[in-house]
């Protein structure tokens, strides 16, 4: 069995809507993928209808958090999402992704950069008009990969690697902060809701210098009911995978091995990474707030 925990569609940040990253996976060779779209599971229902005989769906997202005012990521998996706390901090969250948008582009504007926000957000696939929330049920969020893309198309970078470390990269003239969750709070959140949760890349996170999810941090979310960690990532070395698989073992939590997929920006890249069947098991066994989708 080939197992898949995460992956993007066009209702975030990738480029596939959620039925052909179905279609891709399957034909991957994959059996069972997690799609975990930023901070909303609006494409699960969609990649469900497309599921081929037999193909199981994990439905997830990839939740935005913070630790110490740096960014830690956080993949939930089989939660409940009308939750009603967790689904306040939701909404506050793909809320505040739109208000960040637009004061991104103003910036980017202001600093000669010809970005229309109109372009943006019909690369997210979110509707351009007013200030209200993008993200709601059915809907699309704006991540900074669309305004990365509409960088590349107004000519002032040349790929999307570059209009981050140019222009929306932190600290960057058109970087602006974001509302997220403490990553601990977002833990006990999930599990409240019946999910079960696991760091995302840890080697490749923003809350320290060297950009690993600090181990102290861990440690505390694996006694707040943490399940996994990301150890084997396109992003890791050996060496990195190592030590994060040591971390996991140590801590008695599920090592994960995911393709971070998005599409065509990271080169169609699902199953380049693979979650052990029997890590898979360990890891959604305590989840009560859904169930995988498998289709018959």
């Amino acid at each position: 069995m080939r197992i898949d925990l995460h992956a993007h569609s066009s209702v975030s940040d990738g480029t596939e809507p959620p039925a052909e990253v179905v279609r891709r996976a399957a034909e991957a060779g994959l059996d069972v993928l997690a799609l975990t779209d930023h901070d909303t599971v609006s494409g699960i229902a969609a990649a469900a209808a497309a599921l081929p005989a037999g193909f199981t769906l994990v439905p997830g997202m990839e939740l935005s958090c913070l630790h110490e005012g740096a960014g830690v990521h956080l993949l939930a998996y089989l939660l409940d999402p009308a939750h009603p706390e967790l689904a306040a901090e939701l909404r506050r969250i793909r809320d505040d992704r739109a208000i960040r948008a637009r004061s991104m582009v103003e910036r980017l504007r202001n600093a000669g950069v010809a970005v229309g926000w109109e372009r943006v957000c019909e690369l997210a696939g979110v509707p351009a008009g007013g200030d209200g929330p993008a993200g709601a049920a059915g809907e699309s969020v704006i991540g900074r990969p669309h305004i990365a893309r509409a960088i590349v198309e107004a000519g002032a970078a040349a790929d999307v690697p570059e209009a981050f470390d140019t222009w929306i990269g932190f600290g960057r003239p058109g970087y602006v902060a974001r509302y997220a969750l403490d990553a601990l709070r977002a833990v006990e959140l999930v599990r409240a809701a019946g999910g079960v949760c696991a760091v995302a890349h840890p080697a490749r996170g923003e809350a320290t210098p060297d950009g690993a999810v600090p181990l102290a941090l861990v440690e505390q979310m694996a006694e707040a009911g943490l399940g996994g960690i990301e150890a084997d990532h396109p992003a890791h070395d050996e060496e990195e995978a190592a030590f994060w698989r040591g971390v996991a073992k140590r801590l008695e939590l599920a090592v994960t091995g995911s393709s971070d997929d998005h599409g065509e920006l990271t080169g169609h890249r699902l199953g380049c990474r693979e979650t052990a069947p029997e890590e898979y098991a360990r890891l959604i066994r305590p989840a009560t707030g859904a169930a995988p989708i498998t289709a018959e």
